[in-house]
């Protein structure tokens, strides 16, 4: 048994359960891996051409599997969701995560920031050493295969090219993923399917989104820096609970608002703030590594015939997007008076008033309630029916957290079908 340790199951050669797993994205592939080293035939379905498509799309700017931060700094990154999330983490933590991708072939580093990423930074050939293994284990690949819910007689529906197919099986692992990037598969088409059966569904929300801004922005900032970062910014806000929030790091602007890690980060508190009060009142930090009294000194120090801009970019370092921001927000007089001008460097105010849709959302929120679920992530409302990863009702920032709970899930949920499949057989003995 390699390190997921699955628990076999204690059956005949000739009494091998089926499992229909349907979903495979990274929780998926970890579900299939436990239940086909514990004894069990899989067919895994999805609905897209090809297997992992966000898993890759995930890689593309550096393949990054998880943390390597102390536990419980990491947990804390689930916020409201910790709780639930802490014992599947406990089961399979960033340590071993790290081990089993070792196991694969794929050596691992830990970045100056943290975050663990595969030698090469890909996430290409962690996959494919991933379903070659899966395949000698026996697991059974079938793509453009839609879940379309069950048939009245409890059978799973495939729309397939070839038509609808019915699927009969012992087990189900659903990790279909959430909303966000419907193009590579997370759709949410999911959530009346099982709604209609009797599961509790939060909502699905865009989560590590992007934020409009009240009014957009204007032309000429829209066609000059779209697009282009705002490095080492701080971003304080309160949130509707009185609840300060912190933080710096780089965003980015787009057309009509800001993105990037550091709005990424604070996404959550962001999104249910402006749900619950219309907006949020946000301050940008231009010059987080200097002080109040630094600005005002240099902001007040006589220019001669400069032009501001020229003046804040010798004085203060400040030039291209964070000057644009100052013009753009500030009133001409604001600009004209050093006093303020200084206080905004360091405090710039900008209102957000929406998130961005959820299909442009790196991740979503949301999914099966945990309560909906046993502890083996099984739907008590459909026994024999398992959910995994990002369709349940969690969410974290990127760095590897993402990750971390999706594979943590899979690895659970195959673990529980196991359970499961091992209490039929005793039960028919």
């Amino acid at each position: 048994m390699r390190g997921l340790q699955a628990r076999p199951l204690p059956m005949s050669p000739h009494a091998v359960p089926q499992v229909a797993l349907v979903g495979a994205g990274p929780a998926g592939l970890m579900a299939a891996e436990v239940l086909a080293q514990g004894g069990a035939q899989v067919d895994l379905y999805d609905a897209m051409p090809s297997v992992g498509r966000k898993f890759l799309l995930a890689g593309v700017g550096g393949m990054n599997i998880t943390h390597s931060e102390a536990f419980d700094a990491f947990l804390s990154r689930y916020g409201t969701r910790a709780a639930r999330i802490a014992p599947l983490l406990d089961a399979f933590p960033p340590a071993a995560l790290r081990a089993w991708v070792h196991e694969l072939g794929i050596e691992t580093f830990v970045g100056s920031s943290g975050r663990v990423f595969p030698q090469d930074m890909k996430a290409a050939p962690l996959l494919r050493a991933w379903l070659h293994r899966l395949r000698g284990l026996g697991v059974r690949f079938h793509v453009r295969h839609r879940w379309l819910g069950w048939d009245a007689s409890g059978a799973l529906r495939l729309e397939t090219p070839l038509g609808e197919r019915r699927v009969r099986a012992d087990a189900v692992v659903l990790a279909l993923g959430g909303g966000s990037w419907a193009r590579l598969g997370s759709d949410g088409a999911w959530v009346p399917l099982l709604t209609a059966r009797g599961v509790d569904v939060a909502a699905l929300q865009p989560s590590n989104c992007g934020f409009d801004v009240a009014g957009g922005w204007s032309e000429f900032l829209r066609t000059r820096f779209s697009g282009q970062p705002v490095k080492t910014v701080g971003l304080r806000f309160t949130d509707y609970w009185g609840n300060p929030h912190t933080r710096r790091g780089e965003l980015m602007l787009s057309d009509g608002g800001v993105e990037g890690g550091l709005v990424y980060a604070l996404s959550a508190p962001l999104r249910d703030t402006i749900a619950a009060q219309g907006n949020v009142a946000v301050a940008l930090d231009l010059l987080p590594d200097r002080t109040a009294d630094w600005a005002k000194t240099e902001v007040a120090h006589p220019r001669g015939a400069r032009s501001l801009a020229s003046h804040l970019q010798s004085r203060l370092g400040l030039k291209g997007v964070k000057t644009a921001l100052l013009h753009e927000l500030l009133t001409p007089a604001a600009l004209r008076d050093a006093a303020r001008l200084a206080t905004a460097i360091k405090s710039l105010p900008l209102t957000l008033v929406a998130p961005r849709p959820l299909d442009e959302a790196i991740s979503s929120a949301g999914g099966v309630r945990f309560d909906a679920l046993d502890a083996d992530l099984m739907l008590r409302a459909l026994p024999g029916v398992f959910c995994a990863g990002e369709m349940l009702d969690w969410e974290a920032p990127t760095g590897g957290y993402l990750l971390s709970a999706c594979f943590a899930t899979g690895r659970a949920a195959g673990q529980g079908a196991l359970n499961y499949l091992s209490t039929l057989h005793a039960a028919t003995d």
